[in-house]
């Protein structure tokens, strides 16, 4: 689908408040693809539009997108009611061009609003109209990732400020990750689309790229990498390789990441994040599990009946008390 340039990373990293939904996906290996529109930054995966094109282009784009998508949620839906009628075909064909035209009849009847103040309001509803299709198109889900689990902004931002785990994943050579792009231009051109929706792969490969892989130049010390798919919790197509626990993390997390994870089929590694002493710098090292998992899980009471018998013995060898009624 995208390309790029850049090498893909050995490990890429997720960083997680720790939850049920952390421990379900270390145990069952999920990755949830969330909904763009969840985002902390509502500029990411919704690009500008520039409307270059005139009327008679944009009203055959915004055709070509409506019966596109039209015909896609209809074969979705004839799917899932395993509905095979002979017409079916023509049936959704048919359906997808009557909204087409009914969205373009709307537009052109509320382009002769004399309140627009604007030069050609035809050209600009009808540019909005096609910008809104075009984010349609992405219902797709996004799985973040970093390319390092030693930085303190990731820490303190999406590790529960350290009190969470630095998930980490290496990818295997059929997985396509993507890296995102910082800065520069975030618009699409109605032009560009054009090219997309008559085939052109080039174009299409841009618009990609303006809608899921940039976000502004501020976001550069996440060194952000993606994986796209189905939205949801899915199966992983990662391989898990090592859980790395904040420098808060608690001692009873720590335990139940090490014991969920303890009869893998395949080794996780755990780690702790380290300051390094004398600077702001963070690493990561082995995390020591030996003393966690022969003193976890404990009683409370254990460590009072430990002592039950010298407090008894003691209550026992203690002269009586010569003001208390015999």
């Amino acid at each position: 689908m995208l390309m790029s340039p850049k090498s893909k990373p050995r490990r890429i990293y997720k960083y997680r408040a720790f939850s049920a939904l952390s421990l379900e996906m270390l145990v069952e290996d999920k990755l949830f693809f969330a909904d763009p529109s969840t985002f902390n930054d509502p500029l990411d995966a919704k690009p500008s539009f520039e409307t270059d094109l005139p009327v008679p282009d944009l009203e055959g784009v915004l055709r070509k997108l409506v019966e596109r998508r039209v015909t896609d949620e209809m074969q979705s839906a004839a799917r899932k009611i395993r509905y095979r009628g002979p017409r079916t075909v023509e049936h959704i064909e048919k359906h997808a061009r009557r909204a087409a035209e009914d969205l373009l009849a709307d537009i052109r009847y509320n382009a002769t609003n004399p309140d627009y103040e604007i030069v050609d309001p035809l050209q600009y509803l009808l540019g909005e109209h096609v910008h809104q299709e075009v984010i349609r198109r992405y219902d797709r889900g996004i799985v973040s990732f970093a390319k390092r689990a030693n930085c303190p902004l990731m820490w303190s931002h999406y590790g529960d400020q350290h009190r969470g785990v630095c998930i980490g994943y290496s990818a295997p050579a059929d997985v396509k990750l993507e890296p995102v792009a910082y800065g520069g231009d975030r618009s699409v051109r109605a032009s560009i689309v054009k090219a997309m929706v008559d085939g052109d792969a080039e174009a299409a490969r841009r618009v990609d790229d303006a809608v899921l892989l940039k976000k502004a130049r501020d976001w550069r010390y996440e060194r952000e990498w993606r994986l796209i798919g189905d939205r949801g919790l899915r199966d992983s197509p990662l391989e898990l390789e090592e859980v790395v626990f904040g420098m808060r993390c608690p001692l009873a997390v720590q335990f139940a990441v090490a014991k969920a994870l303890a009869e893998r089929d395949r080794a996780v590694k755990l780690y702790e994040v380290r300051q390094k002493r004398g600077t702001f710098l963070l690493h990561k090292a082995s995390a020591d599990m030996d003393e966690i998992l022969a003193t976890w899980p404990r009683r409370a009471r254990s460590i009072q009946e430990a002592f039950a018998e010298i407090v008894l013995s003691d209550d026992s060898a203690a002269p009586p008390d010569p003001d208390s009624p015999s």
